[in-house]
């Protein structure tokens, strides 16, 4: 299809606005909190949520496209929390076959090499087409300099009881144990045994809603 006038000019507009960005004011690590997808579905009169499921993952993968262009070193995207879970099975099934379909598109997308792509959270919980998805995206992008964390089934008290579990199973190893773990576990040594303790912190969280909190 030949490109609308509107969107010749919206291409002029985003190299305009990237030739003004400051490379050294960029963030190095993006969070994304997907949400609202269906108040945007009743807002719009859709006749099912999958249509809004499938319009946040065009405007995600847009994103993704940006950040590529603009040399973003990090990018977190929390696409399926574990209350979400907890939704009746007409809401999760048909955003199951939306998250298939882009795990499918990342795969060419993303320029293997370039960027490395990781999940986080409980995936053994999740249809086993949508695991085995989410594996061969991991095993086409293993390594790069751009990193693309995708959290599934995830919830932030369970990474802190993974992260402590971690920790005192490491300092049971080396010895330490009883009363002498307490004075090894700080901040500092749970932060290097969470999911991205290889990454530096967020410089900027988006929530697609628009709604001030973090959830988790």
């Amino acid at each position: 299809m030949a490109p609308t006038p509107r969107s010749l000019l919206y291409r002029l507009y985003e190299r305009q606005l990237q030739r003004d960005l400051d490379p050294e004011r960029l963030p190095r690590h993006i969070g994304v909190i997907h949400d609202g997808h269906r108040r945007y579905a009743r807002q719009e009169g859709f006749a099912t949520y999958a249509e809004s499921y499938a319009i946040g993952m065009e405007k995600f993968e847009e994103f993704l496209g940006w950040c590529d262009e603009t040399g973003i070193g990090a990018v977190t995207c929390w696409l399926l929390s574990t209350a979400n879970l907890e939704r009746p099975s007409e809401e999760l099934e048909p955003y199951y076959e939306v998250l298939l379909g882009l795990f499918d598109r990342l795969e060419t997308e993303l320029a293997p090499g370039v960027w490395r792509v990781r999940f986080i959270g409980s995936l053994d919980v999740l249809p086993a087409d949508l695991v085995a998805a989410a594996k061969r995206l991991e095993a086409s992008h293993g390594t790069g300099d751009q990193k693309l964390t995708i959290a599934l089934a995830y919830g932030g008290r369970q990474e802190i009881v993974d992260a402590v579990r971690d920790l005192v199973n490491r300092l049971d190893a080396e010895g330490v144990t009883g009363s002498d773990l307490a004075g090894h576990i700080d901040a500092d040594a749970l932060a290097r045994h969470l999911y991205t303790s290889d990454l530096p912190d967020p410089d900027l969280v988006i929530r697609t809603s628009g709604e001030a909190r973090l959830s988790g």
